[in-house]
């Protein structure tokens, strides 16, 4: 009898034989959401892409739905969890370090209006950060149910702005947040960002940038055909901005790009002595003109949409250029607002934000690089807060990380993350 059973259950499809597991049993559960199995990343149990049901609007739930994207990935019930909560499209799983720190799970939120989070009718009233922190909080409610554990949040760069700005709208969501290299812009166009471009780094190294930006503007002629054929090998579409728009841009952009992405002032090329083509080449590296095609248009319409009503951002000093920029104003902002749509910014919000986390601001700890340009419009240190500050000298905005910390920088940090936890 035994062997006849066993034989009849060979003879079933797995999907039937397959039983649920407890997570998956539990996700079923929730309401407004749908999930399926991926890979699980080396030590977690499973692993699931999320789609999470979210009002277009948290005030008024009748303007209708969408489904916001995230990944979870689970070791256990009774381990904490790392809410990442990110800036941008979010469109396979990638752990974050502090998970790994941690022994958490962690749950990685798409931004609304990025990626496959998208309204059927996206409209930009919409995004803004009391409805992005709501999508969050939204998650935090319903996972909730799932791991009682104490929850971390953490960012990086667009997405360290987002663990700021959730925390100030939902103060006790979380244990205790860590954004990266995050900014926080007070203006439009904040000076910060000129200040520390103009210090930075040794005297040679900035006069270096300088006399590559003064070269290619000055030998435009040359480089402009050599770059269109770069261009149209790249297939890169120039209408949002026209070429020449796009050419003044990025050399305005290279030394932000340079100093924020890390670059040795070494491989500099000598600007007097050396071919227009190896300046080109090491331009290109830099920054180049991919920046401000049309690809990069659309792919960060939404960031550009919440820098120019909400987050503010930075703009171009032109002062050293006089006579060579002939195309774009005298100081041009680097927000390019979705169809050309004027920007209304609103500074309000981020000066709270801002007098807030400097007086009321706890349990955060903040991850800077020291020549990272992001840096210049960091949220500044504060006595007045349980709060601590890693400022870390010669790392920039890819490489200011905990696993680039000392190892008792990572001991201090992990060890006071754990008893904010409750550890």
């Amino acid at each position: 009898m035994k062997w006849i059973q066993l034989a009849c259950a060979f003879l079933l499809p797995a999907w039937l034989l397959a039983q649920p597991s407890a997570l998956e049993q539990a996700l079923f559960d929730l309401p407004g959401l749908a999930f399926k199995k991926i890979d699980a990343p080396e030590g977690f149990e499973s692993a699931y892409e999320l789609s999470i049901r979210q009002p277009v609007d948290h005030k008024d739930p009748a303007r209708g739905y969408f489904y916001q994207r995230a990944f979870l990935s689970h070791r256990s019930f009774d381990a904490p969890m790392v809410m990442a909560t990110e800036g941008y499209n979010r469109p396979s799983n990638r752990l974050y370090e502090l998970t790994q720190y941690l022994g958490a799970n962690q749950v990685a939120v798409e931004h609304r209006y990025f990626g496959a989070s998208v309204p059927e009718k996206a409209d930009y009233a919409y995004l803004n950060l009391e409805q992005a922190t709501a999508d969050l909080h939204h998650v935090r409610e319903l996972l909730g149910q799932l791991y009682p554990k104490a929850w971390v949040s953490t960012g990086i760069s667009k997405g360290g702005q987002t663990t700021i700005f959730y925390r100030y709208f939902y103060p006790d969501d979380v244990a205790a947040s860590v954004p990266y290299v995050a900014p926080l812009n007070l203006e439009l166009k904040d000076k910060r960002i000129y200040a520390f471009l103009d210090t930075v780094g040794s005297d040679a190294c900035r006069n270096a940038i300088r006399q590559v930006q003064l070269r290619l503007l000055k030998e435009r002629d040359k480089a402009l055909p050599l770059l269109r054929w770069y261009a149209k090998g790249a297939k890169e579409s120039f209408t949002y901005l026209d070429f020449e728009q796009a050419f003044e841009f990025g050399i305005l952009e290279y030394p932000f790009s340079f100093w924020q992405m890390g670059f040795d002032c070494k491989t500099i090329p000598e600007a007097k002595k050396d071919d227009l083509e190896k300046l080109l080449e090491h331009f290109v590296e830099v920054v180049g003109l991919s920046f401000f095609n049309d690809d990069t248009m659309n792919g960060y319409a939404s960031h550009y949409w919440q820098a120019g009503t909400q987050m503010g951002y930075y703009g171009y000093e032109t002062d050293d250029f006089k006579g060579l920029i002939k195309v774009l104003p005298a100081e041009p902002s680097a927000v390019f607002m979705p169809g050309k749509a004027p920007m209304t910014f609103e500074p309000g919000l981020v000066r709270k934000v801002y007098d807030w986390l400097a007086s009321q601001g706890n349990r955060f700890i903040y991850i800077y690089g020291g020549t990272d340009t992001w840096t210049a419009t960091g949220v500044p240190p504060s006595g007045k807060v349980d709060a601590h500050w890693y400022i870390m000298p010669g790392q920039n905005h890819g490489s200011a990380r905990i696993k680039n910390m000392s190892e008792a920088d990572q001991k201090k940090l992990i060890g006071q993350l754990k008893a904010w936890m409750g550890e």
